[in-house]
């Protein structure tokens, strides 16, 4: 009995043995199993996100057709009003083409905000490159028969950027719908940079392709790259947005009473901001007239064809991306290095009206994209550390249309004067414009210093405010 009680005791030993063995296999192979997902997913992380996220993809690349269709038609547009259609008025003309190609972004941001509130994101963004893709259309197949006199153009361009102020903010609002939140910043870094390529791209190809194929041709490029981008946003599948919650009552942890702040009290409690959105839309008048300027140059100083006005954006669009990568690594004070930067600018704008060429030209351009790039990087990222949180969406929105409000303006100033003075001169008035700016901005950092904290940012921080540039 004794040894069969042993035997049986030893059995019983060697089953627990081998079961705890068994367990231990498993959780090796658990561990193991978990550890070859995480290093599969951190494999996928190292990707960029447009190859790793389909929909953000498909939509970033809509995004990218519009904006480049729209900058695209606006340059060819004005080099033909320029180069063939304007005559004696030429100056005049593409100022109020550029004038009105800016105006929607400015007076239809009420609406749009409220269409994008009510409507599904993917309708609004199908429909309003749909709506574009068919207006280009229209006056591709008209200038295809006959020259459209210049009003249809006035509209054609109107509409197109009705279209592009829907198209633009609704992304911004649709990326947390499509991307994971640990994506967002990544896919604001894409959406911000589209801008400047697309800028790029459409202020490059739009002046050769008026002087190949001629208005047929530029409107007919603009209308596909329009549909294929509706096709594109059409073929996506949105997630489900989250239901919308309902206001908080009074008392509860809800939104400060100041989330709805007006922007004429949110601006009465930070005087240095009042005085640097001032500097700035003083600035912006002198500055954007190079669009202006620099086709009326090349077309009555440097007698040259589209490929040099071509040269001339592509010059200005590169070097807005380097000041954007390295605004962030230069040492000072955001207000020293803004008007530093005013004064480069004012230089470089001016370079053409003294020594004349095609080099000096497209080196000033460069030179003055450069510096665009750096006080965007610096002062988007000490706004966003200087205005309070709660205040910040109505401060950017408001921002943005008051700096976009001085490009008809500048547009419709330097159009008339360029019928009446020479290119040269008003490349001088441009520098002259901005000097007193530079001047004005080092004195208000000179009397009310920008805190500590916002001297020192990098590029990344001021290209991804709150995962939400605008």
């Amino acid at each position: 009995m004794t040894g069969g009680r042993a035997s049986g005791a030893a059995g019983t030993v060697g089953t627990v043995d081998a079961a705890e063995a068994a367990q231990a296999v498993e959780a090796v192979e658990a561990v193991e199993t978990t550890d070859e997902a995480d290093l599969a997913d951190a494999a996928a992380r190292r990707l960029p996100l447009v190859l790793r996220n389909r929909r953000f993809a498909a939509v970033w690349g809509a995004q990218v057709l519009t904006q480049a269709a729209g900058r695209m038609f606006q340059v060819g547009a004005v080099w033909w009003l320029i180069g063939y259609a304007a005559g004696s008025d030429r100056g005049l003309a593409s100022g109020a083409f550029l004038a009105v190609s800016t105006l929607p972004a400015v007076v239809l941001a009420p609406l749009v905000a409220a269409l994008i509130a009510r409507r599904p994101h993917r309708t609004v963004l199908a429909a309003s490159a749909a709506v574009a893709g068919l207006v280009a259309l229209g006056t591709a197949c008209w200038t295809y028969t006959a020259t459209p006199p210049m009003a249809v153009m006035y509209g054609a361009a109107l509409l197109l950027a009705g279209c592009q102020a829907v198209f633009d903010p609704c992304l911004t609002t649709s990326v947390p719908e499509l991307v994971g939140d640990a994506d967002i910043e990544a896919a604001t870094g894409f959406e911000l940079a589209t801008q400047s390529l697309a800028g790029l791209a459409g202020g490059l190809l739009g002046p050769l392709v008026v002087d190949g194929a001629g208005l047929p041709g530029i409107v007919a490029g603009c209308a596909g790259a329009y549909l294929l981008a509706a096709a594109l946003v059409g073929a996506t599948r949105f997630p489900a947005a989250p239901p919308a919650t309902a206001p908080e009552a009074p008392g509860e942890d809800g939104p400060s009473p100041t989330a709805r702040r007006p922007l004429r009290r949110i601006l009465a409690e930070l005087p240095f901001i009042r005085r640097v959105l001032l500097c700035f839309t003083a600035a912006n008048v002198f500055t954007t007239a190079v669009f202006v300027v620099m086709p009326l140059y090349t077309r009555t100083v440097l007698h040259a064809d589209g490929s040099t006005v071509a040269a001339l954006e592509a010059a200005l669009g590169v070097g807005t991306l380097v000041g954007s990568f390295t605004g962030g690594r230069l040492p000072g004070s955001p207000t020293a290095i803004g008007a530093g930067c005013l004064g480069l600018m004012a230089a470089a704008l001016g370079l053409p009206g003294l020594a004349v060429g095609q080099a000096p030209a497209v080196g000033a351009m460069a030179v003055a994209g450069w510096c665009v790039g750096v006080i965007g990087v610096r002062f988007v990222a000490l706004f966003q550390r200087l205005v309070p949180a709660e205040d910040r969406p109505g401060f950017f929105a408001v921002m943005q249309a008051l700096l976009g409000a001085t490009f008809p303006v500048s547009s419709l100033a330097f159009g008339l004067l360029g019928d009446h003075l020479p290119a040269r001169t008003l490349c001088l008035v441009q520098a002259v414009g901005v000097l007193p700016v530079a001047a004005a901005l080092w004195w208000t950092g000179r009397r009310e210093p920008a805190p500590a904290t916002a001297t020192a940012i990098s590029p990344t921080t001021a290209a991804q405010p709150n995962g939400d540039p605008r």
